[in-house]
């Protein structure tokens, strides 16, 4: 499944941004190459970048590594829920009170990078055990329907779209 196979039906349009976004490849190599991608990525930032902000109040490098995490173990949460047929309306959360709560400026890089990983790969466990019957389950999160494959492109696509801001605003 690509994203470009998903109905419009089955994510918001707020979502829509993230996942119109992503190159055309499937779900489960979109969370593997994004893994790599964003540990390779963080790995080679210099130090004096990690806690830099290009703005007053904007995040840091570590903090939108740390926002990262803390959404797609949201995101993932969600899509368990749906995937076993939940059918309880699922809260949004406010990004930015989780930011300044998680202090992941007081934290190294290495220990954020780890935490990175072990967070996708309980995400890859979780999608290689949906069935297609189970990908294709819809529920309500943040008053919106969503597919439970359209979650996992949404986790994709909000990686990407934080690697594109770290890159235009920060390197």
């Amino acid at each position: 499944m690509k994203p470009i196979e998903l109905s419009n039906t089955e994510y918001s349009s707020f979502n829509a941004t993230y996942i119109n976004a992503l190159e055309d490849i499937s779900l489960m190599e979109g969370l593997e190459k994004g893994l790599h991608q964003m540990v390779s990525f963080i790995s080679i930032i210099p130090f004096e970048k990690l806690e830099y902000r290009y703005a007053k109040n904007k995040w840091t490098i570590k903090d939108i590594l740390l926002h990262l995490i803390d959404a797609e173990r949201i995101f993932a949460y969600r899509a368990l829920r749906i995937g076993r047929e939940d059918k309880t309306p699922l809260a949004g959360f406010e990004e930015n009170d989780y930011v300044p709560n998680a202090m992941a400026n007081s934290r190294t890089v290495e220990s954020l990078i780890e935490e990175f990983q072990f967070v996708r790969n309980s995400t890859l466990c979780l999608f290689k055990n949906f069935s297609d019957e189970q990908l294709a389950y819809l529920g309500t999160s943040s008053d919106n329907t969503i597919s439970v494959r359209a979650i996992g492109f949404l986790i994709s696509g909000h990686q990407n779209h934080h690697l594109r801001i770290i890159k235009e605003r920060y390197l």
